[in-house]
């Protein structure tokens, strides 16, 4: 299936400036896999103090990047709740970085479902730049209907 552009990304998540981590959904095979793309720019208000003399993009930052894209993925194949359902982080284990992400990086994130039962989701998460690992983790969510 072809990506999403911004637009198509806020309709399905529920974050915003400056908390959106995804800029755009390249490729997606529903049920299966995602890639997207995230953008670091020095416009970003957690470099102003982390850190001024040597902006590093957070650490945990980054995998919220993923958990986002991750989300987006569950969310598209789930028709479940459709256009009510809510993603919820439900876990992280084996998260490791490997090195820093500065502004000008280009992060490719991807997810890759490696399980999903009673509604649980898991997924492999790794996010690249420059085609060399920066991070990963295994990520687990969950698909509700929210609640008004």
């Amino acid at each position: 299936m072809e990506g999403f552009d911004i637009h198509q990304i806020l309709r399905r998540l529920p974050h915003r400036y400056p908390f959106l981590l995804v800029d755009r959904i390249l490729e997606i095979e529903i049920g299966k896999s995602l890639r997207a793309l995230k953008n670091v720019t020095m416009n970003e208000p957690h470099f102003q103090g982390h850190f001024p003399d040597f902006p590093v993009m957070p650490g945990v930052l980054i995998i919220e990047s993923l958990a986002q894209a991750a989300a987006i993925l569950a969310f598209v194949s789930e028709d479940k709740y459709g256009e009510n359902a809510a993603v919820y982080f439900a876990g992280i284990d084996k998260a490791r970085f490997r090195k820093p992400v500065t502004p000008g990086d280009q992060l490719i994130l991807s997810a890759e479902v490696t399980r999903r039962k009673s509604g649980l989701w898991q997924m492999e998460t790794v996010a690249m730049s420059d085609g060399t690992e920066v991070a990963s983790a295994l990520l687990m969510a969950t698909l509700r209907e929210r609640e008004a």
